[in-house]
């Protein structure tokens, strides 16, 4: 699970990525994401330079992240969320990112997050098998 505040932005780029990238693809294995104060619709410039990548995410709604959501899964990636924030599940892995919000940011620099996104969800594949 990828968590960014309003779910609008880098956590949906990680769950596309993820979803996109996993060298798994038969396996059940799939990344959702949410927010804990989500938005009610993607970032524009999100949406515009994932669109440049090949992945539409015109249809796709921000979540709240809820308890019922962080029971379902085995690791959190939070970008830009502190972990104390996330309701607490036992047995949870918790990862931290920190990197810088793409949608305060001309579309150029936007695309840099995007591009750092991309890598550091591909790293995260490869050192976990995924």
């Amino acid at each position: 699970m990828f968590i960014c505040p309003h779910n609008a932005g880098k956590s949906q780029m990680a769950q596309a990525f993820f979803n996109n990238y996993k060298t798994q693809p038969s396996s059940s294995l799939k990344a959702i994401s949410a927010g804990t104060t989500p938005s009610s619709s993607i970032h524009p410039t999100v949406r515009e330079i994932m669109l440049e990548k090949g992945f539409d995410l015109t249809n796709v709604v921000p979540i709240k992240l809820t308890v019922e959501l962080v029971q379902t899964v085995g690791t959190i990636v939070t970008i830009g969320c502190a972990p104390d924030a996330l309701p607490h599940v036992d047995g949870v892995e918790i990862v931290e990112w920190v990197l810088k919000e793409p949608k305060d940011r001309s579309v150029e620099e936007a695309r840099l997050v995007r591009d750092e996104i991309e890598q550091r969800v591909k790293d995260f594949i490869a050192q976990n098998n995924y």
